[in-house]
């Protein structure tokens, strides 16, 4: 008698939501020119290229087309379960885009990623964790659980997430016991029923008493829909502020186990990231937000970088790509050097990246309390093999040494980074190179085109006439004269029309 009772609610909930689907259906569409780059009015396809909206920004870098409503986010969502039921999978769904990474091995994800989800004119924010597994003693997967009940304790709304063809485990039962006493709103996701004659499979899901739980599928996007609507219901209609577009955009890069996590959680003074001997540690991109005076940062904690291709595998490529895309939306690369190994090759590989991706960079010597070289010993080696020429910085996330240092040099950089140098300085300097070097290109007038990073426009005689040797001294010395150190720079040689 009680399943028929819950199969008849279910078929109730069905109704319903088929007739809010036609509702929605026959209201009056608006203007193309309105929809363009709103989310359909379906759960985004993680195969698509429907892009997350808010934070973080597909171009931290864009003009005022990428600006975004004052009015901040309605509100934070946890998305909590035991490993390996489909929460990064479903955050990625619910975004409509690849941010989190999804792989079939088990607990993938180990930090938590917040990823800014849109739905109608609603935004929120969404908060994957890693996977709950309270029996398993080990210290990655302690932290991995301290890390989910701190999300939950920070959310206005919790998605518990539960494997549907399997039913209910133990560990399922421990985390929705952690749930029962945090005292925060739960919605049940039944996920993995791809086929929706099988939504009955979601109704044994009522004996955890967290009410009644949403069959769904992730992976093909069945039931997502009206998922986010109910979600949009729940939340309070207030949440935090969003990332303003004056924030610092840093990435933290460096080869596996350099420290990078370290450092992150030595500028924000606690263990937001997990911090572990093992490398490979960091599988995500993630964003944290600091405020330091009246300046808004927003550090990027990412995996370790590789340098030959055949090491990247499974995960660690998926990885390493998410790390390649913060670096493109970076303003400024921390590129992490283990001092107590010294200068690698694969460390002069990941300066690279950086400035491939047109970041200010500052090179940062960590570990420094294990190490006895001198700041003198290896600034002739930077200097020689780095073409951005960046400033460098010793730390010890330990014992906090440089840190307070680095900060200040992360905001002289990304002052560099956004300047305009006038364009009667910029002449005056043009005409001084023209009597420092006999050559037969004459550059007849230049200007400044854009910031953020700085880029200029060279009128010259005869186009042909510029050589590569030419092009990288002219660099060298704008670099030399206005103090860009660091900043990637872009000259473009354009002929007299």
């Amino acid at each position: 008698m009680r399943r028929d009772r819950g199969v008849a609610a279910l078929e109730v909930r069905k109704l319903r939501a088929g007739v809010d689907r036609i509702r929605r259906a026959t209201r009056p569409q608006q203007p193309s020119a309105q929809l363009e780059g709103l989310p359909r009015r379906v759960a985004g396809d993680p195969e698509g290229d429907q892009a997350a909206v808010g934070v973080p920004s597909d171009d931290a870098r864009a003009g005022p087309s990428a600006r975004r409503d004052s009015t901040g986010v309605k509100g934070t969502v946890a998305v909590v379960g035991f490993p390996n039921v489909g929460k990064s999978t479903l955050v990625n769904r619910l975004t409509g885009s690849r941010t989190a990474v999804v792989h079939e091995q088990p607990g993938v994800t180990r930090d938590r990623k917040e990823v800014a989800a849109e739905w109608g004119n609603d935004r929120f924010l969404l908060v994957d964790t890693g996977g709950v597994d309270i029996a398993d003693p080990s210290p990655m997967t302690q932290s991995i659980a301290a890390h989910a009940r701190e999300a939950v304790a920070e959310a206005d709304l919790v998605l518990f997430v539960v494997d549907a063809r399997i039913g209910i485990t133990p560990g399922d039962e421990e985390v929705a016991d952690i749930l029962r006493r945090a005292r925060k709103p739960v919605l049940l996701i039944a996920n993995k029923i791809d086929d929706p004659a099988q939504d009955s499979l979601a109704l044994e899901l009522h004996r955890l008493g967290l009410g009644e739980p949403w069959p769904l599928s992730a992976l093909h996007g069945h039931g997502t829909g009206d998922l986010l609507d109910r979600i949009v219901e729940e939340l309070p209609g207030e949440g935090r502020e969003e990332i303003p577009e004056t924030a610092i955009r840093v990435a933290i890069l460096g080869r596996p186990n350099v420290g990078k996590s370290s450092l992150l959680n030595a500028i924000l003074g606690r263990e937001r990231v997990i911090v572990s001997e093992t490398p490979g540690t960091t599988r995500d991109a993630i964003d944290t937000m600091f405020e330091r005076g009246d300046r808004t940062f927003v550090f990027v904690d990412t995996a370790g970088m590789r340098r030959k291709r055949r090491h990247r595998q499974g995960v660690q490529y998926y990885s390493e790509l998410r790390a390649l895309d913060a670096a493109e939306r970076a303003d400024i690369a921390l590129v992490l050097i283990d001092t107590s190994e010294g200068i690698v090759e694969q460390d002069l590989s990941v300066a690279d990246v950086a400035r491939k991706a047109q970041c200010s960079t500052i090179v940062v010597l960590s570990k420094w309390d294990l190490t006895t070289v001198g700041i003198d010993d290896v600034r002739p080696e930077l200097e020689r093999r780095l073409r951005q020429r960046p400033p460098h910085v010793a730390v010890s996330a330990k014992t906090g040494r440089g840190i307070e240092r680095l900060l200040d040099l992360i905001e002289r950089q990304f002052d560099k980074h956004i300047a305009r140098v006038p364009t009667a300085e910029l002449n005056r300097f043009l005409a001084e190179l023209q009597e420092r070097r006999e050559t037969p290109v004459r550059i007849l007038y230049g200007a400044q085109v854009a910031s953020r990073p700085p880029r200029f426009r060279f009128t010259v005689n005869n186009r042909r006439h510029v050589t590569r040797d030419y092009g990288y001294w002219v660099e060298n010395q704008l670099r030399e004269r206005f103090e860009l150190e660091g900043v990637p720079v872009t000259i473009d040689f354009v002929p007299r029309s």
